[in-house]
């Protein structure tokens, strides 16, 4: 056995992710060694409380409710509690201590991710996080390393697999929205309070990490445009099925390009794809992010977005990266964030829209709708109009599916707004983006 050079690993968190990251340490040790080029020993695990119950049988010894000293003398600390405090603290403690860090804390790296990154930059440490993003999808080094020659003009992804399981039963099924998230939480796909994953809080994180890398530029978490999926009904699933669309809860992070010069957007929310497209055959709880770019052209990463042992591979792989550098020697790669490029507010963005109308059965009404769209600069692209009866076998209202072409976003939710107000419209029943043109 190659007698290599040893690495003290702390473990800071023993879940679902962090057990699984401790026993593959210890089951592929010599492995690991070989291709790290120095022997990773677990030095600790730290946790709230020891006696837990843990998804993995681990070495008692192993666990501490002290971090802080296991911190100290470390090499390398993987992070994987969550939340953002102690992990913060924690962290930058790591840092300040000579240690490089992996972690899988996405909420922390959106909202804390310029003060963790430039603590490293000040010690010549590195930040590891390919798990914060998209769970066992390799797309932080493709977009940092791979990619950091060409410019990425466009990302659109599926990094929720919560909501995406949701959306895909109720599409391949006919399920109803509450239906499929009871199910969800039972199956252990979604918490029992799942805001966080069906109000898009989750996939707007991984959204402003993206977006930072795409376009080398800090994006804070309040730009980020976020919209849920707990509007999304059957009829609407039925609608989108009929003309030739998925609903798919979207990150969208984009470059755009104006008279004054180049802008990005970055926003989550439910969004209407070609069935056509790639991304419409993303099933289940997996994950996938769509990469446009200059040069290379069009790139789709395809996966697990989540899950113990999956997201573990993606901290390995981080843990094994940093191994290297510390056999290497020098200074860490710091974060790329110089182009500063403004984040445009959501009524800046252009692209198609369907909208669903509710509207008096009567002459004219569709003459009347059409000229409110057009005042507002909205052009019609396909009107469908279905007449829904009463009940009494008379006609009632009339339901219209109206699609767009290209708009810019506060037209048309200006215009929306006038005819929500406007004498012949009953009810607007949803507005939905169509991506991935």
């Amino acid at each position: 056995m190659t007698d290599y050079r040893r690495l003290r690993v702390a473990l800071l968190g023993a879940g679902a992710v962090g057990s699984q990251v401790a026993s593959l340490l210890l089951r592929h040790a010599d492995e690991l060694a070989d291709r790290a080029g120095a022997r990773l020993e677990l030095a600790g695990i730290a946790v709230r409380d020891v006696g837990a119950k843990r998804d993995v049988d681990l070495p008692r010894e192993l666990f501490t409710t002290d971090a802080e000293s296991l911190i100290v003398g470390s090499d390398i600390v993987i992070e994987l509690m969550g939340g953002i405090e102690p992990a913060r603290a924690y962290l930058l403690h790591a840092i300040n201590s000579g240690a490089d860090i992996v972690t899988a804390n996405k909420a922390l790296l959106a909202t804390h991710g310029p003060e963790i990154f430039d603590a490293a930059d000040q010690v010549g440490a590195e930040v590891y996080y390919e798990a914060a993003a998209a769970g066992a999808i390799p797309i932080i080094r493709p977009l940092r390393d791979s990619l950091a020659g060409d410019r990425v003009q466009r990302i659109m992804g599926i990094v929720n697999g919560t909501t995406n399981y949701i959306l895909d039963r109720m599409d391949t099924e006919g399920a109803e929205f509450a239906d499929v998230l009871a199910d969800a939480q039972r199956l252990g796909y979604a918490e029992a309070d799942p805001t966080a994953d069906v109000e898009g809080y989750d996939a707007a994180q991984k959204a402003a990490i993206l977006a930072s890398l795409a376009f080398h530029t800090t994006v804070p978490l309040d730009a980020v445009h976020r919209e849920g999926i707990t509007s999304i009904d059957k009829s609407m699933m039925d609608a989108a099925r009929h003309a030739g669309y998925v609903i798919k809860l979207l990150a969208v992070c984009e470059r755009l390009v104006e008279a004054s010069g180049e802008s990005i957007s970055v926003r989550v929310y439910p969004a209407l794809v070609d069935r056509k497209h790639p991304l419409a055959s993303v099933h289940g709880a997996n994950n996938a992010v769509f990469v446009q770019a200059e040069a290379a052209g069009n790139l789709m990463f395809y996966g697990a977005g989540a899950g113990g042992v999956q997201t573990a591979s993606a901290v390995l792989g981080d843990v094994v990266s940093a191994a290297r550098r510390h056999i290497a020697g020098g200074v860490g790669v710091g974060e790329s964030t110089l182009a500063n490029l403004p984040i445009v507010p959501i009524g800046r963005v252009t692209t198609r829209y369907q909208i669903t109308l509710e509207v008096d059965d009567q002459p004219g009404v569709l003459a009347t709708v059409a000229g409110t769209l057009s005042d507002g600069r909205v052009s019609i692209a396909t009107v469908e109009q279905t007449v829904v009866s009463d009940g009494n076998g008379e006609p009632g209202v009339a339901r219209l599916v109206i699609g767009t072409h290209k708009a810019v976003e506060q037209d048309l939710s200006d215009t929306v707004a006038r005819l929500a107000a406007s004498g012949v419209v009953e009810r607007v029943v949803s507005v939905l983006r169509v991506e991935g043109d």
